[in-house]
């Protein structure tokens, strides 16, 4: 009797092990099939809200895996998990069901965070109080020149003073496009080999005489952080305090722009600045 009792509950367990694996398998499966058919993995993928230390533990995923950290890192955002065997499982449902999908969004987050080297604020010499500090003001409200959400990340300067902050290229690239903006002031926007679209705006004046197809690599001098823009006419300053606008772009399989959420990356960049000569 007792026996038998035993092998009842060893079935039952089973059975109760398996009901719970398939239904997770087939929320996986649900999760995949849903990938495409609306706005909310484009919104997750604009979002790229990922906290430095899930990234860094895609970074050690991908030592001993078939998978890379970006695709990791979106399978993270569509999936909802952070755990290595949970990420893999969904990763392989995606592949199998959504190649072109997945290729796509790992093509995007290489893009992303692939090229990335330096915070763009270096630091100032010893002893200097000057500071930087930024906030998650993603899609924030913006009223000039018509309402819309801030696609970007502000970073502000603790003395209001235009010129005194250098602003570095955070990645190698390509200036893609340079001078005067209405909204953005002195711009310069640099494309880095990964595809992504690094744009830095409201500059005080630039290190050189920047030219579309000019080559820049990480932590070159690009400018100085400035309050250029919103206004018509060129040289426009004073609107706003003195701060340095970060966006970042890339483009989506019709070639569309994407815009994406910088605050991300500039909280795992702010361990990797250089030290320049100023204060």
């Amino acid at each position: 009797m007792g026996k038998r009792l035993g092998i009842q509950i060893l079935v039952l367990t089973a059975m109760v092990c398996f009901v719970v694996n398939f239904t997770a398998y087939l929320q996986h499966v649900a999760k995949v099939t849903h990938l495409l058919e609306g706005e909310d993995t484009l919104g997750l993928l604009r979002q790229q809200e990922v906290p430095k230390e899930s990234y860094e533990a895609f970074c050690k995923y991908e030592e001993d895996s078939e998978y890379s950290r970006y695709s990791y890192l979106f399978a993270s955002l569509t999936a909802g998990q952070k755990g290595k065997e949970e990420l893999e499982d969904y990763l392989e449902l995606l592949y199998q069901y959504q190649p072109k999908a997945a290729h796509q969004f790992e093509r995007q987050e290489r893009a992303v965070w692939g090229d990335l080297e330096y915070f763009p604020i270096p630091l100032p010499q010893a002893g200097s109080s000057l500071s930087t500090s930024f906030e998650n003001s993603w899609m924030f409200d913006r009223a000039y020149g018509g309402n819309r959400g801030h696609e970007g990340t502000d970073i502000m300067a603790s003395l209001n003073e235009r010129g005194r902050y250098p602003v570095v290229s955070m990645t190698d690239g390509v200036v893609e496009k340079v001078g005067w903006l209405k909204l953005g002031g002195y711009r310069i926007g640099v494309r880095s080999p990964g595809g992504g679209y690094f744009y830095y705006a409201h500059l005080y004046d630039y290190a050189r005489e920047f030219e579309e197809g000019d080559e820049v690599k990480a932590g070159e001098l690009l400018g100085f952080m400035g309050d250029s823009g919103y206004g018509e006419e060129e040289g426009t300053v004073g609107k706003f305090a003195v701060h340095l606008h970060i966006g970042i772009y890339v483009n989506d399989e019709a070639g569309q722009e994407v815009s994406v959420n910088p605050y991300w990356v500039l909280k795992w960049l702010e361990e990797k600045r250089l030290r320049y000569a100023y204060g």
